[in-house]
């Protein structure tokens, strides 16, 4: 069931991982999206705009150039060393910062034209009642815009990490990336899921494919080894020692495949935008 809720730790993003995920993780795999969203957003001209699991800020930033100067943005992450990181870069014009669960929103009723949500819905335990909050702040005829990552095979330097991982340590691999980020891919799953968050109209939902870029193997591999909540379950596999061992393998893996230099390769997600 996508509403089945995942192991605690996997929302848990702090220690060093903010850092690293912003510093690794956005340019890899957020950053082409957060454009393509704050395209999407910048069309339908939103007076007021909220954006829950809002990370580090990477589609707020791009959200805030995107959009005119008098839309208001209200940006929201359940976890507050992640919306600390976002605050503290900032962004391009003035942006008011609230910790908040997508599940229980503190907003009135019908008070935003948009709702956004960057690979974050994979997270939400319970996902039709995260929808079904979006539904209620949204003005009639509002749109809830989100985007999930495609499966794992679809998706090339993550799947290779997994399998660099798998082999490290083969009677219990981590599983964190194929179990959450891209565990939430199946395209019926997720319109039964708008569904019954309330949404009357079918969502339109395009399947996106862009390039993953990375100046060397070892960036992926420290992205998705080190700036993830993956890194608690390698820590516990092998501790400090196992991290660094699971990210020299990944790198390797990632070398022999890709090249020593810079590489790149294809990622992709889908992206749902329903009206109110």
């Amino acid at each position: 069931m996508s509403s089945t809720p995942h192991p605690q730790g996997d929302a848990t993003f702090a220690g060093s991982v903010p850092e690293l995920y912003e510093s690794h993780m956005v340019p890899l795999i957020f950053a082409p999206y957060a454009g393509d969203m704050a395209r999407r957003a910048a069309a339908l001209s939103p007076r007021r705009v909220l954006e829950t699991a809002a990370g580090t800020g990477v589609v707020t930033r791009a959200l805030a150039r995107a959009l005119p100067a008098e839309t208001e943005i209200t940006a929201t992450d359940l976890n507050p060393p992640m919306l600390a990181r976002a605050q503290a870069l900032g962004s391009a014009r003035p942006v008011q910062w609230q910790l908040a669960d997508a599940q229980a929103l503190p907003f009135d009723d019908a008070s935003f034209d948009l709702v956004v949500c960057q690979f974050g819905a994979m997270f939400f335990p319970d996902k039709p009642g995260a929808f079904a909050e979006a539904r209620r702040v949204l003005r009639p005829g509002g749109t809830l815009a989100f985007n999930v990552w495609d499966s794992l095979e679809r998706n090339e330097f993550t799947a290779t990490v997994m399998e660099a991982l798998a082999a490290l340590f083969p009677e219990d691999p981590p599983r964190f990336m194929a179990r959450t980020p891209h565990g939430y891919f199946d395209i019926e799953a997720i319109r039964r899921d708008v569904a019954a968050g309330g949404f009357a109209e079918e969502p339109r939902i395009d399947t996106v494919a862009k390039r993953s870029r990375a100046p060397s193997p070892l960036h992926p591999a420290v992205a998705i080894c080190q700036g993830t909540p993956m890194r608690d379950e390698i820590v516990k596999r092998g501790g400090d020692q196992g991290l660094a061992a699971a990210t020299r393998a990944a790198e390797a893996l990632l070398a022999q495949r890709y090249g020593t230099g810079e590489i790149e390769s294809w990622i992709q997600a889908h992206v749902v935008t329903v009206t109110a």
